[in-house]
């Protein structure tokens, strides 16, 4: 019998809600890819980015599109051709990998001639919002040891110190999401540096960029919407130190690995990130933890509700996938 593709939307209840500085959400759509080959499942889970021109419907056909080419045996090889990185290809390309663990009895890490994936702490983060909130919301996760902070432009200061306050012993990393730029960058950094950020992601909006080129901030700046696959790495490195590397912008795990390779090749940092989803789009993620500086992988904590099976989480600690779930 052919391999057969379905695709299905889903929707997950954000507990409370997420704001960054692009607007604000109160439910996680993921779109998931089901291959199955003579009874055996594999699947994948993806979540479609408007920052990247995705939408829901517009990536749950471009998948449902290659129905025909898996049916005659698509491999992750040839869906890196047919498919550009995002969204569409992660969703595929993880339920190929899961496939082939499930056929061949074997973990993906080791198919993928990846280190056994361990526990490992993932950071925790905080919505955009006043300083107040913020600060209320810093004291409720202080015992967590990695908080990952929304930024929004102005009044960042005042955020950042607010957050420092509300937890004095975490580790503490910001996210402005393209939202500082020429005229609040040096306030913001000098804000970081005096409650101790260890690193800033995404200062500036991509496109506009090289000014980072110019900065010796004693903080590394990691790149986010700068970088999603290889192609112009060596670039990105005149301007950041590290990068955050997200399955749903390079396309799968296939090309994430190949990533953190270069990566690691430019002496470039990691970060190992997520969109928010669920469990399921955890798991592939968590292979690459092992080598990452931070992992950022709390989708399903900030969900009301996760999928069945889901990780386990032990605070703000993660244990590998199980079977059932992926990989």
């Amino acid at each position: 019998m052919a391999r057969t593709l379905s695709v299905s939307i889903e929707r997950f209840p954000i507990a409370g809600s997420f704001r960054i500085s692009r607007g604000s959400r109160t439910e996680a759509v993921v779109v998931v890819a089901t291959i199955e080959d003579n009874g055996i499942i594999g699947r994948g889970e993806c979540v479609p980015y408007p920052r990247y021109g995705e939408t829901v419907e517009g990536v749950a056909e471009l998948i449902q599109a290659q129905a025909a080419a898996i049916a005659g045996g698509l491999t992750r090889a040839q869906l890196q051709d047919v498919l550009p990185g995002g969204a569409a290809r992660n969703a595929l390309d993880c339920a190929l990998w899961d496939l082939e663990a499930k056929q061949t009895d074997k973990p993906v890490w080791e198919l993928a001639g990846l280190p056994a994936p361990r526990p490992t702490i993932t950071a925790y983060t905080l919505s955009l919002g006043e300083p107040a909130e913020m600060e209320a919301a810093a004291a409720k996760a202080s015992a967590r040891p990695l908080l990952k902070v929304k930024l929004g432009g102005v009044g960042d200061p005042e955020r950042i110190r607010a957050v420092r306050r509300g937890a004095p012993s975490s580790t503490l990393i910001v996210d402005a999401n393209e939202a500082w730029d020429k005229d609040t960058i040096e306030e913001n950094l000098a804000a970081c540096r005096e409650v101790g950020v260890a690193l800033i992601e995404q200062p500036l909006p991509a496109a506009n960029d090289s000014l980072l080129a110019s900065i010796k901030s004693p903080i590394p700046i990691c790149a986010d919407e700068s970088v999603h696959e290889r192609h112009g790495l060596a670039d990105v490195a005149t301007r950041y130190q590290a990068i955050n590397v997200k399955l749903d912008k390079t396309g799968g795990l296939t090309e994430a690995v190949a990533l953190v390779t270069e990566a690691k090749s430019l002496g470039l940092g990691l970060m190992i990130g997520c969109m928010v989803g669920t469990s399921l789009a955890m798991a592939p993620a968590m292979l690459l933890a092992a080598g990452a500086d931070f992992v950022d992988l709390d989708g399903p904590l900030l969900l009301a509700k996760d999928r069945e099976p889901g990780l386990k989480f032990e605070g703000s600690e993660i244990t590998p996938a199980e079977r059932e779930l992926w990989g």
